[in-house]
């Protein structure tokens, strides 16, 4: 039987996957030719190293939420590589509108709305987020009550979805906020992605983009605020206002140990339980106890 080889086909697959990453949309879905290709690279690629826009889901605390990329959907169903990303002169009118290239779009502008899973949210007036225009005003198109969709979906940063802002913005604007901005890359439609980091949601990225990395101070600090997990293994001498103090071996307790099964874990936590009250029983009324002894 004769034996298949495939000579040259990882670089080929390397080098269309780089093709894809630097022209995108650009090409109108037909390869454009060796020579159209290098010369596609001579334009825009100087363009869009100094005038990248970075795009991003924002909360009211200024948190980044969702860092938006090439695959990431707008409100009008499209991806945000569909919208318009390159700008020969960065405009001055804010704020910057990135509006739809696909063909009768309405869209004016690229709006990220979040996913309730894989499903759209729902807005006030109970009809999805893919049931309203995406022409600007983005009003119900299955009634007449909704005068623009307003969801009170909550995102992971505990704030409602319609306090969140798209925000574009360019690399200067972002500096001056402290945010990472990454490495200067050819690729198109890369918005706010500057790193594998930027694929968590915003309070999970431990970054400047989201809410970051928690200082030392932070996990050390002996306050009511301190951190969940200080809270529960911290020392017993730690009060809380209007509360008793902790009691360490308690909170260990309560963990199940790797070598029991469930029912000895909740007989033991029982039997620790009926101590428990025992005990405070004795130390309210010594008096009484002593009588029960024989």
């Amino acid at each position: 039987m004769e034996r298949l080889q495939f000579q040259g086909g990882a670089q080929a697959i390397d080098e269309y996957v780089e093709y894809k990453r630097i022209v995108g949309e650009d090409d109108g879905g037909k390869l454009f030719t060796p020579e159209e290709y290098e010369e596609y690279k001579k334009t825009v690629l100087p363009m869009r190293l100094q005038n990248r826009l970075y795009v991003s889901w924002r909360s009211p605390s200024g948190m980044d939420c969702k860092l938006v990329g090439p695959e990431t959907p707008c409100f009008c169903n499209h991806r945000y590589k569909q919208h318009k990303t390159d700008f020969k002169e960065l405009p001055k009118e804010r704020p910057i509108l990135l509006p739809c290239k696909v063909s009768k779009c309405p869209c004016k502008s690229f709006h990220y709305v979040p996913l309730n899973g894989s499903r759209a949210i729902r807005c006030r007036c109970k009809h999805f987020a893919d049931e309203h225009s995406s022409a600007g005003s983005y009003h119900c198109t299955k009634c007449t009550k909704c005068s623009g969709f307003h969801s009170s979906f909550t995102c992971g940063c505990s704030q409602p979805a319609y306090g969140h802002d798209t925000i574009v913005e360019t690399k200067d604007e972002r500096l001056a906020q402290g945010k990472p901005i990454g490495h200067d890359i050819p690729y198109a439609a890369m918005g706010g992605l500057t790193g594998f980091s930027s694929l968590a949601e915003g309070y999970m990225r431990l970054d400047d983009s989201g809410i970051g990395a928690p200082s030392t101070s932070f996990f050390e600090t002996e306050s009511g605020t301190s951190h969940p997990f200080l809270k529960m293994y911290g020392s017993s001498s730690t009060v809380r206002a209007g509360t008793e103090p902790y009691d360490t071996e308690m909170q260990i307790s309560s963990i199940s140990k790797t070598e029991e099964d469930d029912m000895a874990f909740f007989e033991r936590r029982y039997q620790e339980k009926l101590r428990q009250e025992k005990e405070q029983k004795r130390e309210k009324n010594p008096k009484a106890f002593r009588k029960q002894r024989p």
